[in-house]
């Protein structure tokens, strides 16, 4: 199966356009009359630098989006969907059928009107860390003012907010491990974010008095991930959302895929959705990884219910001196170990390794209680071993990780070659 894609507002540049322009004169007349100025001449002379601005470029990038589509219904098979990023689902519901090539421009061009009264902000994208890291460093440092407006890619996610905002937070995401870059995004406000609520509103009143056909293709919703339904009223008030609401573009490309779909292919001169597709259907499921859910474990059953949500943003390797712990807290922190794990431990090893990370590593290493703390973590729902199955697993020490370094290290420990103090630290030093 196959979908074509449009793109939205960021892909505009001097040029774009140049060799269809007079492949489709009809369209390029009808856009000149509707918006009262010309078309090609803002696409390939860029007059006073126009495309910057979020007025001019939404409507020029919806017409060469059309222009494109022109020229793939002649060129090339037809779709089995649609979908488009942000901007780009005008594009994908004019392809279906949605509305005629006029409607759609006269409704892209007063979003983009709307959209440009809404300053004081931005948009940048983190690349290189998923969507849960990136909330959690938000959340962490109390940037309340800068929210998720794109899941572009598992590790393309987009922020929106005031330009104060996402420079403060800048620094923080650009020393973040894994970070590969904090890239600004070419708009000109806090778009997809709760600051376009009243622009959404007063555009859903145009979208009021617009007939809306029968689509005669599928086409995906950036607000759902999931393909618009029959009822016109539901495609109005999507429309009118996604102003104000995350593009969940990585749901979209998802749903696609499980539904069928082998060949994606991006209509225009960019391929900036073609990259982020194939990130999005090349990623890859990370391994188990039983040292780091061990850790989550004792931060969300373990620390939390006793010093509260701080202790989810809590470093792994912070001592819980930190937290003002007095001896009556470690003692109730050993009994929810034995509740929560199975394992019983006295409250002076709580006390001895008083991180989450270190905890988490005493208890995997010690042979002596390193199987419950496996079994812990195991699955509840796991299938019991049948008698003529193939020998048990060894004891978690001897467990493959994820980490051949840790693997060589833990049979070092287990047979004696190399203390569990030393191992310990040998971890760490990976870690």
């Amino acid at each position: 199966m196959r979908c074509y894609v449009f793109p939205g507002q960021g892909i505009q540049k001097k040029g774009m356009g140049r060799s269809l322009f007079g492949r489709f004169p009809d369209l390029r007349s009808r856009a000149d009359d509707l918006l009262g100025y010309s078309i090609e001449e803002l696409c390939l002379e860029n007059p006073e630098r126009r495309l910057s601005e979020t007025v001019y470029a939404q409507p020029a990038i919806y017409v060469v989006n059309a222009l494109h589509w022109s020229a793939a219904q002649e060129d090339l098979p037809p779709a089995d969907f649609f979908a488009g990023h942000s901007l780009g689902e005008y594009s994908a519901l004019f392809a279906a059928g949605a509305f005629d090539f006029a409607t759609g421009l006269t409704l892209v061009r007063r979003r983009a009107e709307l959209m440009s009264q809404v300053g004081g902000g931005a948009m940048a994208a983190v690349v290189g860390v998923c969507e849960q890291i990136v909330e959690e460093t938000l959340k962490r440092h109390g940037a309340t003012g800068v929210v998720i407006a794109n899941y572009n890619a598992p590790e393309q996610i987009v922020l929106s907010g005031s330009h104060e905002e996402l420079a403060r937070i800048k620094p923080v995401f650009e020393k973040l491990e894994g970070v590969r870059g904090f890239i600004p995004v070419r708009v000109s406000g806090p778009f997809h974010s709760p600051a376009m609520a009243p622009a959404a509103a007063r555009f859903r009143s145009l979208l009021d008095s617009v007939d809306l056909g029968e689509l005669r293709t599928p086409v995906i919703s950036n607000v759902t991930g999931r393909p618009f339904g029959p009822d016109a009223r539901e495609v109005r008030d999507l429309l009118a959302e996604q102003i104000a609401k995350p593009v969940r573009w990585t749901d979209c490309i998802r749903h696609l895929r499980d539904a069928g779909v082998s060949a994606f292919t991006e209509l225009g001169e960019s391929k900036v959705l073609t990259s982020l597709i194939d990130r999005i259907t090349t990623v890859q499921e990370p391994a188990p990884d039983p040292r780091r859910d061990l850790i989550e474990r004792i931060r969300r059953e373990i620390l939390q219910p006793e010093i509260g949500d701080e202790a989810l943003g809590f470093d792994e390797d912070a001592s819980f001196r930190q937290l003002g712990l007095n001896s009556i807290i470690y003692v109730r922190l050993a009994r929810r170990t034995a509740t929560v794990l199975g394992i019983r431990v006295k409250p002076d090893v709580i006390f001895q390794h008083r991180s989450c990370a270190a905890l988490a590593d005493h208890l995997l290493t010690r042979e002596d209680i390193a199987p419950a703390a496996a079994s812990a973590m195991a699955p509840a729902t796991a299938p019991a071993t049948a008698p003529d199955a193939a020998p048990e697993a060894p004891p978690a020490p001897l467990r493959d990780h994820q980490d051949e370094r840790v693997t060589a290290l833990l049979y070092d420990c287990a047979n004696g070659t190399l203390g569990v103090d030393r191992t310990i630290e040998a971890i760490r030093a990976l870690a």
